[in-house]
C-alpha cells in the first residue's frame, strides 16, 4: 500500500491536472496558509523532505509558474515559497478529482468499523513515530 496508493494518486493527478503528487503536496501546504507563503525550512519540515529535494522541486515548479521564491525581509539567508495565481488555479482544478480518487480508493472500500480500526492503528503508529523523533540520536 505504501507504494501502490501514492502511485495511483500520482497517475490520477498527472492525467487530470498535469500535477505530480509532490507538486500537490507543496501546493496544499501553501494554500493552508492565509498568505499563500511558507518559509523554505518550514515547508521542508512539514513535508518531511530534505532541503535539497525541496529546492530542486521548487525550482521545477517555478519553471512552470506554480510558485515563486521571495527573500525574507531582514534575513539574508531566509526565503519564502509563494503560491502564484497559476498555482492556486492548478490546485483548485485538481483538488475535486483528487479528493474523489482518495475517497474511491480508501474510504469507499471499507466499512465504518474497519475505518475506525484503521484510524486507531494509524494513530498508534503516528504516536510511536513522534515518540521516536523526540528521542536523542543514538
Amino acid at each position: 500500500m505504501n507504494t501502490e496508493l501514492p502511485a495511483a494518486l500520482h497517475r490520477q493527478l498527472q492525467a487530470d491536472s498535469e500535477l505530480s503528487l509532490p507538486d500537490y503536496d507543496v501546493l496544499v501546504q501553501l494554500t493552508d496558509t492565509p498568505e499563500g507563503r511558507v518559509r523554505v525550512l518550514d515547508l521542508a519540515r512539514a513535508l518531511r523532505w530534505e532541503r535539497s529535494r525541496l529546492s530542486h522541486h521548487i525550482k521545477r515548479m517555478e519553471g512552470r509558474g506554480l510558485v515563486r521564491r521571495e527573500d525574507v525581509p531582514g534575513d539574508g539567508r531566509g526565503a519564502y515559497v509563494v503560491l502564484t495565481p497559476e498555482g492556486r488555479t492548478a490546485i483548485e482544478r485538481a483538488a475535486p478529482a483528487h479528493a474523489r480518487r482518495v475517497r474511491s480508493l480508501i474510504f469507499d472500500s471499507v466499512g465504518a468499523d474497519e475505518l475506525a480500526a484503521l484510524g486507531a492503528v494509524v494513530a498508534k503508529v503516528l504516536a510511536r513515530l513522534d515518540e521516536e523523533e523526540r528521542q536523542p540520536a543514538r
